[in-house]
């Protein structure tokens, strides 16, 4: 496969990504905590039938740490323009799925489809104290300097299976690579406004992929989206926590390939 590496510039630093393949674009956005090498068991299975792009966001993977307020959506309409990609899929896993529906909304002629993998959603109020909880260890964990620490708590809410070693190890390493985001100060991600109210106006058909042992309030997410989107799909993926994509890759890919077929 011929991979295309490289970086573009955005107000304030440099993102980096990887492209690959023909056909209709795919753009896929990460979670938190991890970066663009979470899609390795889809990059090269989607370039066998698209232009597919990923790439790390502001401070996560080989992207530039931020040192000023940055905006992820306006971070991916400069990517998308750079690369001269008008109108695009974008697959999006949970922070990621936050921000493909963000730019969606403010970018309707850009996002054509929309794959929102156990999403967050702007706006949304979280019932689950659990978060609260591991809100404050990460806290406690940052301010001992203790950035390992932090990222173990999050690890345990998001990812608890235990299903393969190699790809837990995996998951933790990647994860333990990104641990610096946890100290970009809260004030310079601009916060994505509240779309809860605006679900109704989104035009890209959409589907919503969850793990079935994902945690409850990303499941409800899922519902409200697939309530509220016109038109919206949802499936769950058996035996999956939140990185649906690393738990069960082939199970993801075939259905995301389906839903993307007519895009070919």
């Amino acid at each position: 496969m011929d991979v295309h590496a490289g970086h573009v510039e955005v107000a304030g630093g440099r993102l980096a990504f990887d492209r690959a393949g023909e056909g209709f674009p795919v753009v896929l956005v990460h979670p938190g905590l991890w970066d663009r090498r979470i899609w390795d068991r889809q990059f090269e299975a989607f370039a066998a039938h698209h232009d597919v792009v990923r790439y790390d966001l502001r401070g996560y993977g080989d992207s530039d740490t931020p040192t000023e307020p940055y905006s992820d959506v306006r971070d991916l309409q400069r990517l998308l323009l750079e690369l001269g990609i008008p109108r695009c899929a974008i697959v999006g896993c949970s922070m990621g799925a936050q921000i493909a529906v963000n730019f969606a909304l403010e970018h309707p002629d850009v996002a054509e489809a929309l794959v929102l993998v156990s999403p967050g959603l702007s706006g949304y109020e979280w019932r689950d104290a659990r978060l609260d909880v591991v809100a404050a260890e990460v806290q406690a964990g940052v301010a001992a300097g203790d950035l390992r620490a932090a990222m173990e708590a999050e690890l345990a809410m998001w990812t608890p299976l235990d299903l393969d070693p190699e790809t837990d190890r995996w998951i933790h390493d990647v994860a333990l690579d990104n641990a610096k985001i946890l100290a970009i100060p809260d004030a310079l991600p601009q916060a994505l406004p509240s779309v809860v109210d605006r679900l109704g106006d989104l035009e890209a058909a959409t589907l919503v992929v969850v793990g079935e042992r994902d945690v409850p309030e990303i499941h409800a997410i899922g519902e409200l989206l697939q309530e509220r989107v016109p038109g919206a799909l949802m499936r769950e993926i058996h035996d999956a926590d939140h990185l649906v994509m690393v738990r069960q890759p082939d199970a993801f890919n075939r259905v995301v390939l389906d839903f993307l077929s007519f895009r070919m």
